[in-house]
């Protein structure tokens, strides 16, 4: 069973992530890529840009998306247990025995959408440079590549 959730971009085309190492908050660009980003092949996993440390590739959500994918997938999944409920109770004809549903699933509604302010500034290193970061502004020290993890100054 899969749902999809839709996480928002800022104006930029960026998402924001959380560094499961340092929980510190930054964003990956999310859209349009060049000839070279899409002929690149996705990393085991990502680097921080803050911290350096690596991290799998489904490890970056912030808390704030977590709670919105699983209020939004709820009620998506009660509807589903719902409608295979009915599916059940008319697969049980009987001459016999009379099954009767009352009753629904109470599904929750939907979530407010979630915004993404436009906030931190665009840095992208000299390795990757496909994959730009947005860093919060006024970040001191070194940055390190999302795909690679090396170090560069700003």
């Amino acid at each position: 069973m899969n749902f999809q959730v839709s996480l928002p971009l800022d104006s930029d085309g960026f998402l924001r992530r959380e560094c499961p190492n340092c929980v510190q908050e930054f964003k990956w660009h999310h859209g349009p890529a060049n000839e070279e980003a899409e002929a690149a092949d996705e990393p085991a996993a990502y680097t921080c840009p803050l911290c350096g440390q690596p991290a799998g590739t489904d490890s970056w959500f912030t808390q704030a998306q977590l709670d919105f994918i699983e209020q939004a997938s709820g009620p998506m999944v009660a509807q589903v247990v719902d409608d295979e409920l009915d599916r059940v109770f008319r697969g049980l004809p009987s001459k016999h025995v009379k099954v009767k549903r009352i009753g629904r699933m109470n599904v929750a509604p939907q979530p407010d959408p979630m915004t993404e302010p436009d906030d931190m500034v665009i840095v992208a290193s000299p390795c990757h440079a496909y994959e730009p970061v947005k860093v919060p502004e006024g970040h001191a020290g070194s940055l390190y590549c999302l795909v690679c993890g090396a170090a560069f100054a700003t």
